[in-house]
């Protein structure tokens, strides 16, 4: 037994089917379009991340020089 009741030899002729409609060449298109699409969403995420800390890190300046003024 393999996945969810899948064998390995299932899974053998299911990869066959795929490469025989597709072909090699297409597959190996889709799969660089979807690695450059991860490697896109993540360089995204650690962008988002970088300018939500240093955003953090001006709010508590900010927060502090607030409270440095006297109360009117």
């Amino acid at each position: 037994m393999g996945l969810g009741g899948i064998s390995i030899w299932q899974l053998l002729i299911l990869l066959a089917i795929i490469v025989m409609v597709f072909g090699t060449s297409r597959l190996r298109n889709v799969g660089s379009d979807l690695g450059s699409a991860i490697k896109g969403f993540r360089n995204s995420m650690r962008k988002d991340e970088a300018e939500s800390d240093s955003g953090a890190g001006n709010n508590a300046s900010q927060e502090e020089s607030d409270s440095d003024k006297p109360a009117t």
